[in-house]
């Protein structure tokens, strides 16, 4: 059996991930921290933690990488049809921890969650010192839905959505893709793909390709650091409040 390596608690260096195991799929080290600085450097090398409650912190490095070119968004007629609505508005980081509670909530479909005590505390960290995201989606001042993820250089790291409503999480990511690629960000990481993702335009690309997608773009000089706060009054944007 493969020896997966424990981190050293004072050391943020990673294995290289080529070394992460097949079986189970990404799975590359145990251990560590969820420090500010051992995430931001895990993302920028292409590593994520996951891990459920009663595990140690594991760290991930998937083969192939699902990701989701911001341009390429797939918007289907009835998805369309949602976006032309005039009852529902969108926003950026104006309710980052209610968009947590909603990706962390248990349902039928969902009867565990990853996004663990420690794990709500390192993002929400990480969205107070302007790295972390959320994309929301209202009804009616009511949430509906909505996305979080984190932003380095020119990349987007999606991490987690949910709705509550019909189409509210697609709605989100179509807002989120629409300004990122106004901003010049040409890649958002998925992570791992699924049917969800691959009816939005989601694609698999080998390791090589994402790494050197992180090479040229995690280091690339993107929206500074800090909250993205704006608004969006039935799709159209408006003054953030």
């Amino acid at each position: 059996m493969p020896t997966i390596p424990w981190l050293d608690i004072d050391k943020l260096n990673f294995p290289d991930v080529d070394n992460a195991l097949d079986d189970p799929n990404g799975l590359l080290a145990v251990g560590g921290d969820l420090s500010r600085e051992r995430i931001l450097a895990a993302y920028r090398r292409g590593i994520f933690p996951w891990y459920e409650e009663s595990q140690p912190i594991l760290w991930w490095s998937p083969q192939p990488r699902a990701v989701l070119y911001p341009e390429q968004i797939y918007i289907n007629r009835s998805l369309r049809k949602a976006l032309r609505r005039d009852d529902y508005s969108v926003s950026f980081d104006t309710a980052f921890n209610d968009v947590l509670d909603g990706c962390a909530a248990i349902s039928p479909k969902r009867p565990g969650t990853w996004i663990t005590d420690d794990m709500r505390a390192a993002y929400q960290a990480l969205h107070q010192g302007g790295w972390a995201h959320s994309i929301e989606v209202w009804r009616a001042d009511k949430l509906i839905g909505g996305l979080y993820g984190l932003g380095i250089g020119r990349v987007f790291f999606g991490e987690s959505m949910f709705s509550r409503e019909a189409n509210a999480s697609k709605i989100a990511l179509v807002h989120l893709c629409g300004q990122l690629h106004e901003w010049g960000y040409p890649l958002i990481d998925c992570q791992v793909g699924n049917d969800y993702l691959d009816s939005m335009g989601a694609q698999e690309i080998n390791r090589d390709t994402f790494k050197q997608h992180l090479e040229q773009y995690t280091h690339a000089a993107g929206k500074p650091v800090g909250a993205w706060n704006m608004n969006w009054r039935y799709g159209h944007p408006t003054p953030a409040e």
